[in-house]
């Protein structure tokens, strides 16, 4: 109990004058409780053998998909890697077709085809959820292309870890959009681990965000445990996309609190380094600004806890009383019918 004490004293200072609105730090603190409180449930629920096969869950790093999501427009799309429960909660997915895509049901986001690595939200501009490391940048460099294509104001912000910066399609899909001023954001969302891997142990460059300089593209460092952070360093990268000046590669160096998947025991890291990472929740920072100044009281945060305990309950709810697909529709959504305008034969 002494060890949690000292923690919530270090997290509760007073904080400088806030930078944004109360309603901003609200959402925030909304969304990531959600995230958070979701994924703990998850995780709960794979335990339980409810949720099968793999399970990566998103725990600590949630500043990285609420920041980025205040900073962007209705219209921009995003794509990330298969730790991907949080990204659609916080663009406004249905929290129960997101469970019932882990439980693998006929009514999850992807019809229980893709499971907890696949999410896909077309309402809601989210491409995936991709299992296949690295392999979403490219993608990501597509999707932008068709915006620039297409004349829009649009852009596509591109999730990957700090192991597939690794990946030779990182390199080509960075050369890529640079060349081509590709209107993208492109993210690494960088814990420290590739699964139990230390970043020093596999790459000389240990700043992650000094690999654009070899494409001459604007880069940066962000503590991304810090949803304040976050949501300026994209703005920022969205206006230079929005400009037609081209991408912009972001570190966002965070942290999750869970092993790489469940499988994971996470013996790789000492309490010590953990229990120093929680000291920076991104929550609990957020949480700080609103009672410290006064934007919101505990009661106001606790209403605020138990309707988001209400929607996570209701999710497995959902998901549990949902059907699976039928075995003979196991082919479904795999292939695109298109209706040719002439002949064929």
């Amino acid at each position: 109990m002494a060890a949690t004490k000292t923690t919530a004293k270090r997290t509760t200072k007073r904080p400088a004058k806030p930078s944004f609105s109360k309603e901003t730090y609200l959402t925030w603190y909304e969304q990531m409780m959600l995230m958070r409180k979701f994924e703990e449930k998850a995780g709960q629920l794979y335990g339980q053998q409810k949720i099968r096969g793999f399970c990566h869950l998103y725990i600590g790093q949630e500043a990285c998909a609420a920041g980025s999501v205040s900073a962007l427009q209705d219209g921009d799309k995003y794509i990330t890697a298969y730790r991907d429960h949080a990204h659609p909660l916080a663009l406004g997915s249905d929290p129960g077709k997101v469970m019932a895509e882990l439980f693998a049901k006929e009514t999850g986001l992807s019809k229980g085809r893709g499971g907890s690595m696949h999410m896909f939200d077309k309402e809601h501009n989210f491409f995936g959820g991709h299992g296949i490391v690295g392999g979403q940048v490219p993608l990501g460099a597509g999707i932008a292309f068709a915006e620039k294509y297409k004349g829009t104001d649009n852009l596509c912000i591109t999730y990957l870890g700090d192991g597939a910066a690794r990946q030779g399609a990182f390199h080509e899909a960075l050369n890529l959009a640079m060349t081509m001023k590709l209107p993208m954001i492109i993210v690494i969302e960088n814990n420290g681990y590739a699964m139990g891997t230390s970043v020093s142990r596999t790459s000389n460059v240990t700043d992650l965000s000094q690999l654009g300089r070899a494409y001459a593209m604007p880069a940066e460092a962000v503590d991304a445990m810090n949803v304040e952070n976050v949501h300026r360093a994209v703005t920022k990268a969205a206006a230079r996309a929005r400009k037609g000046d081209g991408p912009t590669l972001l570190e966002f160096r965070t942290y999750r609190y869970k092993g790489h998947s469940m499988s994971d025991p996470a013996k790789y890291r000492t309490k010590e380094e953990v229990a120093e990472y929680k000291k920076l929740d991104p929550i609990e920072q957020v949480r700080t600004v609103l009672l410290g100044q006064k934007m919101a009281t505990a009661d106001d945060l606790q209403k605020i806890d138990d309707k988001i305990k209400d929607i996570v309950a209701a999710s497995v709810k959902f998901a549990e009383e949902s059907e699976f697909p039928k075995a003979e529709d196991a082919f479904d959504y795999v292939y695109v019918q298109e209706n040719y305008p002439f002949e064929q034969g």
